[in-house]
């Protein structure tokens, strides 16, 4: 037995929420561990659609414990809004199945409005990173220059003020500069004192409660945000989130140590999608892109945006396995290439004349790369709903046989629809 970690492969929305899903079922805990609720899951259980975005995956799930580790960035209206909207479609949610890390910092109203004023400024320039205007970028910034606001300050309201004081320098020195209002220090205290009485009930020391959980055997499921090409350090930069999305994230964002982590699971997408702004080699800017898109039904659980569509880059993938040690892969969405003549698969790219086997990190040569590919034959048969081996046309098992060769890293789990039984298990990630 061991825990398990869910990554994300690729730029993100690569169908990790029915995955996770999924593993929490065999899981007792399930961890956030980095973003914020700028990451959209949807589950489909029995019929029904739970869109989240801020909680864990299990917190659906009855008798699971979801916990939200200090690496997330916690907006707590986001945070009661969720558990108000699940409460709605019957999901009781309680300090006996969440815990909120006390150590996690806290988005505030402020962040919000800088992160929508310099994605507004960055549109008029043409530089903008597409961010989702939540105040995630800003309350990571808070929280590395050691002003921001905790889930635990909430708790001590001697040591309130002056703190709110110190985060105010920073952004009405900022607000000035763009020509806006100032922050009232009164606007903050009431912002803050509105919402404690609701999030404190969740507060835990979480790295001690997941210390003992582990030691008394239980199996313990990390959950991850967008993927592993928007990691601040190893993604496609500045186009990127602002935290590590990488697998190493999870010890980091929830206080356990590397050697607690076990299985890393990388969600992969059968083609490749992206939302935002950023390099992307292998995009399909015409009607196979747009099938994708239409097939695949890509547009943003949190956003709405409509995602760019191309063809699966192995290049990135085995880049993605090298940066998060991944030991297996989940591949999602293999029914959406269904009735294809052929399919292309990019290798590695042409870089001023250059073959390279990698996306380089610089932004410009990122800019210039040119995808070299392969073309396999496709299939005319259904793959929806496929649960074994046998009920999948020769041609896709080729593909998938081809896709694990490319990425140096096995299908441990193949989803062939969005409905969580639709799945071969290959490997266990929990028995690995």
């Amino acid at each position: 037995m061991t825990n398990v970690v869910v990554v994300g492969s690729q730029w993100g929305d690569e169908g990790k929420g029915k995955i996770v899903d999924w593993l929490s079922e065999r899981a007792d805990i399930v961890v956030r561990y980095q973003g914020g609720h700028n990451a959209g899951h949807t589950l489909v259980i029995d019929g029904t659609s739970y869109k989240l975005s801020l909680l864990p995956s299990g917190v659906v799930r009855p008798g699971k414990m979801a916990v939200i580790g200090n690496g997330v960035v916690v907006d707590p209206h986001a945070l009661i809004a969720e558990i108000e909207k699940l409460a709605g479609q019957g999901v009781t949610i309680t300090p006996d199945n969440l815990r909120v890390a006390d150590n996690a910092t806290l988005i505030l109203s402020l962040h919000r409005e800088l992160d929508a004023m310099r994605e507004d400024a960055a549109s008029n320039s043409g530089t903008k990173i597409g961010t989702t205007r939540r105040g995630i970028g800003p309350a990571y910034e808070d929280k590395v220059g050691r002003r921001a606001i905790r889930v635990m300050d909430l708790a001590d309201l001697d040591s309130l003020p002056g703190k709110v004081d110190r985060i105010l320098t920073h952004h009405n020195a900022l607000r000035r500069g763009l020509g806006v209002a100032e922050v009232s220090h009164q606007t903050i205290m009431d912002e803050l004192t509105s919402v404690a009485e609701r999030v404190l009930p969740f507060r835990d020391t979480v790295w001690l409660f997941l210390d003992k959980e582990r030691r008394r055997g239980a199996r313990i499921l990390f959950e991850g945000a967008q993927g592993s090409l928007l990691d601040i350090d190893h993604g496609t930069y500045p186009f990127v989130t602002s935290s590590n999305t990488v697998a190493g994230q999870a010890a980091a964002g929830s206080g356990m140590g590397p050697g607690a982590l076990g299985y890393i699971l990388g969600i992969t997408k059968a083609y490749t999608t992206r939302v935002g702004e950023g390099p992307f080699p292998t995009e399909l800017k015409d009607e196979i892109g747009e099938f994708l898109g239409q097939k695949g039904h890509e547009f943003g659980v949190v956003t709405g945006r409509k995602r760019r569509c191309g063809w699966f880059d192995a290049a990135l993938v085995r880049q993605s396995v090298a940066t998060n040690g991944i030991t297996g892969i989940a591949l999602t969405k293999l029914d959406v290439l269904d009735g294809l003549e052929e399919l292309k698969i990019c290798i590695g790219y042409m870089l001023d004349g250059e073959q390279i086997d990698h996306l380089p990190a610089s932004q410009g040569a990122q800019a210039r790369v040119e995808p070299i590919y392969i073309t396999l034959e496709g299939w005319k048969e259904s793959t929806v709903g496929a649960r074994s081996w046998a009920d999948l046309p020769a041609q896709a098992i080729k593909y998938v046989r081809q896709v694990e060769e490319l990425i140096g890293a096995p299908v441990a789990l193949l989803s062939t629809s969005p409905e969580r039984d639709d799945t071969i298990l290959v490997t266990d990630p929990f028995e690995d």
